[in-house]
């Protein structure tokens, strides 16, 4: 009989992850994708584990000279701009834009051009 080895502490980060896309507003296709991005990254998931253990990033990984607190501003001056308020108010799901930034951050990995020049037109950035 062959044995089969679960990982206890992957079911529980996705199951967190369930429940952080469900606040946030997040389809379940959505959270289901951005699994696939963390599982497969080694780097973002130890920093999505660290971000449901802390509930703060620990900003260990750098891609393209990006770190998810780069996304997080980059999603936070967003939501200023759309919402016209100049800061980010008591509505502003930060969840979601915590979210966001995992998902920018694999994203950059797969199409870093496209990336970096949407960044570069906002401030706010700590490049190294």
């Amino acid at each position: 009989m062959s044995q089969i080895i679960l990982d206890s502490g992957k079911i529980k980060a996705y199951e967190g992850l369930k429940i952080l896309c469900e606040y946030a507003g997040k389809s379940s296709k959505w959270c289901d994708e951005l699994w696939l991005d963390i599982l497969t990254d080694y780097e973002l998931y130890e920093e999505f584990v660290y971000y449901l253990e802390h509930h703060s990033l620990a900003d260990n990984m750098k891609a393209e000279g990006y770190s998810l607190t780069d996304f997080y501003v980059w999603q936070l001056e967003r939501y200023n701009l759309a919402s016209d308020s100049g800061k980010n108010t008591h509505i502003c799901n930060k969840e979601e834009m915590v979210l966001n930034s995992f998902k920018s951050m694999a994203e950059i990995k797969k199409n870093p051009e496209y990336y970096k020049r949407k960044l570069s037109d906002g401030s706010g950035m700590d490049k190294e």
